[in-house]
C-alpha cells in the first residue's frame, strides 16, 4: 500500500490561511516559499530538480505518484525542497519501470508531503495573491503558530541559495548515455548552480566533451580547464544575490561562446549590466506557450523560476530580445551577438512540446565550432 498515513499535518501561509491534510513521506516542520506547478506529468523529475530548493510544490493536477518513481529519472542525486501538497495518491503505482512509490521515495530523501487538500483553492490563492511564504508540519498544528512562523520565514528575495545545491569540487560528465558521437576538440564548461542532469545529458548528446564546475569557481579557474565554451546551469533563488557568479561571467565575457539556461540566463544578463525583478507567482509547469521571434513561432516550453530579466535593462546594454512569454509578455530568451552569447529563460532539456526546443543545444555546439574554426584561421 502506498497511500499516505493518517497522521494529520498542516500548510499555513502567511497571509493567514491553513489548509489540513494528512502527512505523507517525512515528518517534521519545512518552512519555504508557496508555489504551484501546471505539469501533469514528471512530478519525479520536478522533485529532484534543484531549481526548487527553499520551496514548497503544489501540484495542480490532482492525481500524483500514479506510476511511481525509479532512480534513471532523478535531475539530481537528490530533493533540495521543502515540501510538496498533492490532491490525492494512488494505492499503488503502476509502471514497470517503477522501483519505489512516491510516498516512499519522499520519506527516503526526507521530503514532507501534504495530501488531500484543496490544491485547486490553495493555487487559486497563489495565483491572485502572488507566492507566499508557508510553513508545512506534522509536528505544529496550532494555526496561530503556523502562520507566525510562515510571516517570519526568509523571503526569497534576495536569497542565495545556489551554495546550498551546487557542488564542492570540478568533475567530468560521464555518464553511460553520453553521446557516441562526442568530438574530442569541443570542450564545454558547465557551471553548476544546481544544474539538471538532463541539460549534462543533452550537451554530450550535441557532440560536446563536459566539465562541471561549482558556482564558486573563479575566472582563472574556469580558463584553466581550456574551454570552448561556457554553458550556465538553472539554480534556486534571487539571480541578483548570486554575484561571485556573476562576476566570474563578467570577466568572461567576450572570450568564448556562451549558453545560458533558467538561471543562468538571468546571471548573464546581470553580467551585462541588466537588472532582474520577481515575478508575481513565477512560471512554473511544462505546458508554456513562448514566442520565437526570429522563427515566428509558437513553442510550448517547460519552466521553473520566480523571477525574470527585466527587458528594457537587457535592451540598453546590448541584449537583442529573441523570446517572449505569451502569458505575460515578460522575457524569455535574447543573445548577444558581439559576445556570442545566447540564453532561455525556460528549460529546453525538459522535452517540452515534447521536442519544440532541442534545437538550442545543437546551435550552442554549432556556435562553438565556428569559433573554433575562426580561431583556427579556417573561413566559416
Amino acid at each position: 500500500m502506498s497511500a499516505p498515513n493518517s497522521q494529520p499535518a498542516k500548510l499555513a501561509l502567511e497571509d493567514g490561511s491553513v489548509f489540513t491534510g494528512v502527512a505523507c513521506g517525512a515528518t517534521g516542520t519545512r518552512t519555504g516559499e508557496v508555489v504551484f506547478n501546471t505539469a501533469m506529468t514528471g512530478y519525479q523529475e520536478i522533485f529532484t530538480d534543484p531549481s526548487y530548493c527553499g520551496q514548497i510544490v503544489t501540484m495542480t493536477f490532482p492525481l500524483q505518484g500514479n506510476y511511481g518513481t525509479n532512480p534513471e529519472d532523478f535531475e539530481a542525486p537528490h530533493p533540495h525542497l521543502s515540501g510538496v501538497v498533492l490532491k490525492e495518491l494512488p494505492r499503488r503505482p503502476s509502471n514497470w519501470r517503477a522501483t519505489r512509490a512516491l510516498p516512499e521515495f519522499l520519506s527516503e530523501h526526507d521530503v514532507l508531503g501534504l495530501v488531500g487538500v484543496d490544491t485547486r483553492a490553495l493555487t487559486r490563492r497563489i495565483r491572485l495573491q502572488g507566492a507566499q511564504r508557508g510553513v508545512l508540519s506534522t509536528e505544529i498544528l496550532d494555526d496561530l503558530e503556523l502562520v507566525r512562523r510562515a510571516r517570519a520565514a526568509e523571503p526569497m528575495t534576495g536569497a542565495n541559495l545556489v551554495q546550498r545545491v551546487a557542488p564542492r569540487a570540478a568533475g567530468l560528465w560521464s555518464q553511460a548515455a553520453a553521446s557516441t558521437e562526442s568530438t574530442p576538440g569541443r570542450h564545454i564548461v558547465a557551471v553548476d548552480c544546481g544544474i539538471k542532469h538532463n541539460i549534462l545529458r543533452l550537451l554530450a548528446q550535441a557532440g560536446c566533451q563536459v566539465t562541471y564546475v561549482p558556482a564558486s569557481a573563479t575566472a582563472d579557474e574556469v580558463r584553466a580547464l581550456q574551454p570552448d565554451g561556457l554553458l550556465l546551469g538553472n539554480g534556486p533563488g534571487d539571480p541578483a544575490a548570486v554575484t561571485g557568479t556573476t562576476g566570474m561571467v563578467r570577466e568572461l565575457l567576450g572570450t568564448l561562446p556562451m549558453f545560458g539556461i533558467c538561471l543562468g540566463h538571468q546571471l548573464l544578463a546581470l553580467a551585462l549590466g541588466a537588472t532582474t525583478y520577481k515575478l508575481g507567482f513565477g512560471h512554473h509547469g511544462a505546458n508554456l506557450p513562448v514566442y520565437n521571434r526570429p522563427a515566428g513561432r509558437v513553442e510550448i516550453t517547460s519552466q521553473n523560476h520566480g523571477f525574470a530579466v527585466d527587458a528594457e535593462s537587457l535592451l540598453r546594454v546590448g541584449g537583442a530580445v529573441t523570446h517572449v512569454n505569451l502569458n505575460d509578455g515578460s522575457l524569455e530568451g535574447f543573445v548577444h551577438g558581439d559576445l556570442r552569447l545566447m540564453a532561455v529563460q525556460f528549460h529546453p532539456e525538459a522535452s517540452p512540446g515534447p521536442h519544440d526546443a532541442g534545437y538550442l543545444f545543437k546551435r550552442f555546439a554549432t556556435a562553438v565550432a565556428a569559433r573554433q574554426a575562426i580561431d583556427a584561421g579556417i573561413l566559416v
